[in-house]
């Protein structure tokens, strides 16, 4: 008997809609000039409608056992993301940004205080916590216009300084007009570049002035041909605007690499039509790979090319890296062709400012400071580091994660995320539905309205700056002028085992020209410890 009346408990909720809906319509009748009795009598005939629809449907076998109650299910778990945030998530739990992390950037952004009172709440021994190593002898603090790092190489004809600090790649379309604006500005007003993301350069890009990375993904957006193909007039049409400073070929990026993308003819607009060069009413589809070329050599090939088309301006590709051994037959193709690129921008995995599949979110690419290292140490091993420059994305926000992506091998770093709390995210994770609450990555011309281009830019100019302030600061702390001068001794990390090790203990080290030598996979292996990352596999004629 009590196991029966528990089953049927479940309907109590619609049960009770029924019994006060009959009760207040008695009510009604007695005093059928009480509006709000009518009122109270609609909202439960209401309800308990809704319980017999619930009932009858068999769609959601939640609402067919849990009649009007169920709906509470589905009403919470819609803002499920805001409950944690606001009121569950820890300041450190970084989801993927923690409370303390997204605080700082607004603080920095808005040029409040980021001071923090009564010492750090991080467990300074716990496995994976890390510290800079400082000095009795301070330097004096660098000016942040002075962190700066010339990109081009013997073949580059219009060399570019860069800022230690820019704008990562995010494409007119996956974030709206008005940010799109408000970055350039930012970046115009700071000296500091904006890399455009592969959707092209928009008008939206070039209003401000700022400068501009042109990155060129496998789309050819803004330089193609109806078929998809890369078409050089076009290219060299906008590489030679004043605006553009560098050209990168993205062969991969951290969400999702190794995996293509199709934007939805009902999500093009004719503005995005315009920028990328495609037609309206069909699919807008980015293959997982290029075109132009399809070996190692082909690549640096079509980087020399690009090099020519803008006029000797510095050219580049970015890469989350994969199989090893693919990115060693690159660098057999630079020591075989004698074609060096400008530069390179390592993207780690844990990066992603849209939307990706979820298998390839969480397991596929390698983190940021893995890929970092493999590229930084085996330049040193073919003797080809000082003649490129490194740059790096992946969950940059303050000006430690710069000294220590510095520490680790990179010349400058960029970020995405960082600053797209700096123009307004809240970190609402929706990028992909189009209805971001703050204008920031949607094309909803009412919700990006909210987002004024004028007052966010200053945001990004101030987040740039002050974070480059902090940045000098700890240099200086260290006793250091320049983030080039952070080797992998300058960190500290506390291993498993609660160790305080530096990061050289854990990372890949090569000596220059140790790869050029006939054990190369015998240094190699002193890292790899035998997993069958190999130098002598890789050939410089294919992938």
């Amino acid at each position: 008997m009590l196991k029966k009346i528990s089953t049927l408990s479940r309907y109590y909720i619609w049960v009770i809609c029924v019994v006060l809906t009959i009760a207040f319509s008695q009510g009604v009748i007695s005093n059928p000039e009480l509006l709000s009795l009518k009122i109270v009598v609609g909202i439960f005939l209401l309800l308990s409608l809704l319980g017999v629809r619930d009932l009858l449907q068999s769609k959601h076998a939640i609402l067919k056992n849990y009649p009007v109650i169920g709906h509470l299910r589905f009403l919470f778990e819609t803002f499920r993301v805001e409950i944690r945030q606001y009121l569950l998530e820890s300041d450190t739990e970084e989801l993927p940004f923690s409370r303390n992390q997204r605080a700082l950037v607004y603080q920095r952004s808005k040029g409040e205080s980021d001071k923090r009172p009564l010492g750090t709440i991080i467990d300074v021994y716990q496995p994976g916590t890390e510290w800079l190593l400082h000095t009795m002898n301070p330097q004096k603090h660098i000016k942040p216009e002075e962190l700066r790092v010339k990109v081009g190489g013997v073949d580059c004809l219009q060399p570019y300084d860069i800022s230690a600090f820019n704008i990562s790649a995010m494409s007119f379309g996956a974030l709206s007009a008005n940010a799109i604006m408000a970055l350039n500005k930012g970046a115009q007003m700071g000296g500091f570049a904006h890399d455009t993301g592969e959707g092209s350069v928009s008008d939206y890009h070039r209003r401000y002035g700022g400068d501009l990375i042109w990155e060129l993904g496998s789309g050819y957006f803004g330089c193609r041909n109806e078929d998809g193909t890369f078409n050089a007039d076009k290219f060299s049409q906008v590489a030679n605007e004043p605006q553009i400073k560098m050209i990168e070929i993205k062969m991969s990026q951290g969400a999702k690499p190794g995996h293509g993308g199709v934007l939805p003819a009902a999500k093009i607009t004719p503005e995005i039509a315009k920028t990328r060069g495609i037609p309206l009413g069909q699919d807008c589809v980015s293959p997982a790979g290029h075109s132009a070329f399809s070996s190692p050599i082909e690549l640096l090939e079509f980087v020399q090319k690009l090099r020519q088309l803008s006029h000797g301006k510095p050219v580049g590709f970015k890469l989350c890296i994969g199989k090893p051994t693919e990115w060693f037959a690159i660098i057999k193709a630079m020591l075989s062709s004698k074609i060096l690129p400008d530069f390179i921008v390592i993207d780690g995995s844990e990066g992603g400012t849209g939307a990706a599949p979820v298998e390839f979110v969480d397991h596929v690419g390698t983190p940021m400071q893995d890929g970092l290292r493999l590229v930084h140490a085996t330049l040193v091993g073919a003797g080809l580091r000082d003649q490129i420059k490194l740059g790096v994305a992946g969950k940059i926000i303050s000006a430690f994660d710069i000294a220590r992506a510095c520490s680790i091998g990179a010349d400058w770093c960029n970020a995405a995320r960082g600053f797209m709390f700096a123009v307004g995210c809240i970190q609402a994770r929706s990028c992909h539905t189009d209805q971001c609450p703050t204008g920031v990555a949607t094309q909803d011309l009412m919700r990006q309205s909210a987002l004024n281009p004028e007052d966010k830019s200053h945001r990004v100019f101030h987040y740039h700056q002050n974070t480059l302030i902090a940045l000098s600061e700890l240099l200086a702390a260290a006793g250091y002028l320049h983030p080039s001068e952070l080797t992998s001794d300058s960190v500290i990390r506390r291993d498993e085992h609660g160790k305080a090790v530096p990061l050289s203990r854990s990372l890949l080290t090569l000596k220059s020209g140790e790869l050029l030598s006939d054990n190369a996979d015998q240094h190699l292996d002193r890292h790899y410890m035998g997993l069958g990352v190999t130098w002598q596999n890789a050939s410089h004629t294919h992938w």
